[in-house]
């Protein structure tokens, strides 16, 4: 998946592909996929790197949603269950389970959710990743031996999926190339080229090069989530607003605030949300808030409110509360959903399901959903694309696709899972580097030699391309990410023919970003 290679395929104006995605976040990607896996000819435009805005910044979590469940939104729980047992097996190195307890503190809590994870297990039938059980107090501390044990009747567990977001991203988007996709990052879509009325292609700009290109389709969509309704306006300018965005942020605190491997699940905050306490990568994520915002960017920044927050509800929940010094990074993204014409009220009430459009110029808009979901409304914008575009109807393939690097053989204990079969040549490049055969920072699990299997096979092209994205290191340690930076420039730059000015700016660019994920 060479970005040169990919930017050659477009060059030529005279070629009509058979569909064109604008933007390469799970949607995107998802959608491309499809198409690709079809047999049909697919172009993927992402004006950023992949997965950058709202697909990198999820709860880490492939789940049916326990909420959705309490609201009595059935149909989209067995969608979602059933659909992370597809991603199960079809990418086993990338999606597996994780046990969460519930913690009970009052008498009524163990009968409840008891009764209601079992219909979580009943439900995902086949496909279910481990039975619920009720637990004593001891059993629970056993799990979890940081919880709060004052007032501790017992709990509940369950099982979910975990996986990492932007490495999925980075797999289908690996995925579709093998499948004869073009998958192009850093390519910003500038406007629409209409013929009789007809949305028949994109014009776009090289952010990197300053090239521009017009590029012609049967049939273009627009899946970029939060920026949903800028592609819109290139169609309509007096279209209604789809998007009502929402801010939801997670911090990221050292594994021993849990002391175990379980996660936890609590059911409902003050807001109404749920917030999760889950292992990952050899840290934990706590998340999330919801709250709305009036303009959508791909770098927000979190509210002191929304941290305060998670600070004031883990000590209800943790032996020893964190504080604000204790977190490693904060980040922030904003969920694309769907407005249904609302004005005002809580983010949290407002559709999770997607949605589907196709404009009276043929332009196809896809927008909400989530991680969870994102093979299901991939399948359900090629098959509305297709009708279209007038293209000849194909089934779609992915429901049984194994996904680029699908192994067996892998331990979700090792960060190195996520490359899956392909772990063993990103350590075989110490035979060539053996210098750079070492971390990254003794507080990040990575090595250098993941920066130059991401330049050379991943299209990274930025420094932080590979320190949030291929590797996570921004986002389980800000600091630290930071002190990488220089030394992760400097071995781009040798990778990608570089100067010491763009080392310099790389750098500097990086050191900004990271305030965004610090907290002081």
């Amino acid at each position: 998946m060479k970005r040169s290679d990919n930017i050659r395929q477009i060059e030529d104006s005279s070629r009509v592909w058979d569909f064109i995605v604008i933007g390469g976040g799970a949607t995107g990607l998802g959608s491309a996929l499809d198409a690709a896996a079809r047999g049909y000819s697919v172009l993927l435009l992402e004006q950023g790197d992949f997965a950058e805005a709202t697909s990198s910044r999820s709860t880490k979590m492939v789940h049916g949603g326990v909420r959705y469940l309490a609201q009595g939104n059935i149909s989209l729980v067995m969608e979602a269950l059933h659909e992370r047992g597809l991603l199960r097996e079809n990418a086993p190195h990338m999606c597996y389970n994780q046990k969460f307890v519930v913690p009970d503190y009052k008498w009524w809590g163990l009968p409840y959710y008891g009764v209601g994870l079992k219909a979580y297990d009943m439900l995902a039938r086949k496909y279910s990743f481990g039975s619920s059980q009720i637990l004593f107090k001891k059993s629970v501390v056993r799990e979890i031996p940081g919880v709060l044990q004052d007032h501790l009747k017992g709990g509940v567990t369950y099982h979910d999926g975990q996986f990492d977001d932007a490495r999925l991203a980075i797999t289908l988007a690996k995925t579709m190339a093998d499948l004869g996709g073009v998958p192009v990052n850093y390519m910003r879509v500038t406007g629409l080229i209409k013929s009789s009325g007809f949305v028949v292609g994109v014009q776009a700009e090289d952010k990197l090069s300053g090239e521009t290109y017009e590029i012609k389709g049967k049939a273009v969509i627009n899946a970029t989530g939060i920026f949903t309704d800028d592609v819109m306006n290139m169609d309509n300018s007096d279209h209604k607003k789809l998007i009502a965005p929402s801010q939801g942020i997670h911090v990221v605190i050292d594994r021993q605030f849990l002391g175990g491997s379980t996660g936890i699940m609590v059911p409902k905050t003050d807001d109404g949300r749920v917030i999760f306490f889950v292992p990952w990568h050899g840290k934990v994520v706590v998340g999330t808030t919801d709250t709305p915002i009036d303009h959508v960017c791909t770098e927000p920044k979190p509210f002191d409110e929304e941290i305060d927050f998670l600070v004031d509800h883990s000590s209800r929940y943790l032996t020893k509360p964190f504080t604000r010094a204790d977190i490693r990074s904060v980040f922030t993204g904003i969920r694309p959903l769907i407005s249904a014409g609302k004005e005002g009220g809580k983010t949290s009430a407002l559709s999770r399901d997607h949605f589907l459009t196709v404009s009276p110029n043929k332009l196809l808009t896809i927008a909400g959903g989530k991680w969870t979901t994102y093979r299901h409304m991939a399948e359900d914008c090629i098959d509305n694309a297709i009708k279209m575009g007038g293209l000849t109807f194909r089934p779609c393939a992915t429901t049984h696709l194994k996904l680029h690097g699908y192994t067996e053989t892998y331990d979700h204990n090792d960060h190195m899972h996520v490359y899956g079969s392909e772990a063993a040549e990103v350590r075989a490049l110490a035979g060539e580097l053996p210098e750079l055969d070492a971390p990254m920072h003794e507080r990040l699990p990575y090595s250098w030699l993941e920066v130059v299997w991401a330049v050379r096979h991943e299209c990274a092209l930025s420094v932080a391309d590979a320190l949030a994205r291929r590797t996570r290191a921004l986002i389980l340690d800000a600091k630290a990410a930071a002190e990488a930076a220089p030394k992760a420039a400097e071995i781009m730059a040798a990778e990608l023919g570089r100067d010491e000015q763009w080392i310099k700016t790389q750098v500097e660019q990086f050191t900004e970003l990271s305030r965004n994920y610090t907290v002081s």
